[in-house]
């Protein structure tokens, strides 16, 4: 990227090159066999996205370049780090480039299975399972919030892993406002306001019950 007239500066990840940790990359094969994905993969993602507004700002204050526009790249677990880094919006980035990106963490633990021979048991801690979903969209809403409503959840389910814990419901008779306009002070529960009260009842006393 010789060519890009902008600061350019690789950030070293945890655990590698002059990061390393005492003992090596036996002591990194260690937390690998320990636990490929608490220990090793997804503590070192977090650290490195979490370090990035810090080291952002030290750069700032070291080299004093001009103000302008972010970008991020990210290499293998780098572009998870990356794509994390997206995510949480800390940092106003205005473009991104992953390369041979590890986007989701179930195919990188697979690899670590191929490479070390030995197959991972996912615990509950490290399936971490991602949040139940239910959009409810009102079939008199505004056209465009319930396609977007629509798109979303077809999306999302696409890369859930379970998509069925993402779902659209829709509500015969619902507008956009759940009570009568104004809604300025308390009144009765409309009929249609409770059809989505019990929706979201439903819901959460499926996902959120402690079995």
């Amino acid at each position: 990227m010789a060519d890009v007239p902008a600061w350019r500066v690789h950030l070293g990840m945890p655990l590698c090159g002059r990061r390393m940790v005492e003992g090596g990359m036996a002591a990194v094969l260690e937390l690998s066999r320990r636990d490929t994905m608490l220990a090793y993969l997804a503590p070192m993602v977090r650290q490195a996205a979490g370090e990035f507004a810090a080291a952002l700002a030290e750069l700032r204050e070291r080299f004093a370049p001009a103000d302008g526009p972010i970008g991020v790249v990210g290499g293998s677990l780098g572009g998870a780090v990356a794509l994390r880094v997206l995510a949480e919006r800390r940092i106003p980035v205005a473009a991104a480039a992953l390369v041979n990106p590890a986007i989701r963490a179930r195919s990188v633990v697979e690899l670590v299975e191929q490479n070390g021979g030995r197959p991972y048991s996912w615990t509950e801690q490290a399936r971490a399972p991602q949040p139940a979903l239910l959009l409810v969209s009102g079939e008199l809403d505004f056209p465009g919030l319930r396609t977007d409503a629509a798109e979303l959840v077809a999306e999302l389910r696409e890369r859930y892993a379970e998509p069925d814990r993402v779902q659209l419901t829709a509500v015969a008779g619902l507008a956009h406002p759940l009570a009568e306009r104004p809604g300025l002070a308390p009144a009765p529960q409309l009929p249609v306001a409770k059809e989505v009260d019990a929706a979201l009842t439903e819901w959460f006393l499926r996902h959120l019950t402690v079995r």
